[in-house]
């Protein structure tokens, strides 16, 4: 049997949580992760998180790339891309690299495009404080 490189591993890690589950606790993984489901906990996931149209997540969560069709209720940090369907619905702060948004996504909080994307809530929006910046 042949031996899987590293890349090659991270391929073939991929979670899925369909619709109708229902998880409360933590959720980490090394691979990619996609919820169908409802997840109340922190997902820390290494790769990449796909929320679908039916997904929620109540809780922080923390990946490499994203992408969100479904809801969202607390902070998000993405080391790369995040991406916003004209479907998703996040409420929280988001701590970001890059950001993708489509029309008709709704997004209540604050975002922070100053690339500390370690779990750690931003303090400043545009150089103000955050209890003077003002929703986005």
């Amino acid at each position: 049997m042949a031996k899987l490189n590293e890349s090659e591993q991270q391929q073939i890690l991929h979670n899925t949580i369909t619709n109708g589950t229902e998880i409360t606790g933590d959720i980490n993984s090394q691979g990619d992760l996609r919820l169908d489901g409802f997840l109340k906990g922190n997902l820390n996931i290494k790769g990449r998180v796909v929320i679908g149209k039916t997904g929620k997540v109540t809780g922080t969560v923390t990946c490499r790339n994203a992408e969100i069709s479904g809801s969202v209720e607390g902070k998000i940090f993405v080391s790369e891309l995040l991406s916003l369907t004209e479907s998703s619905n996040v409420k929280g702060d988001i701590v970001i690299n890059k950001l993708n948004i489509q029309p008709g996504c709704k997004f209540t909080g604050t975002c922070s495009m100053d690339g500390n994307t370690t779990g750690n809530a931003p303090t400043t929006v545009a150089g103000k404080p955050q209890a003077d910046a003002k929703t986005v």
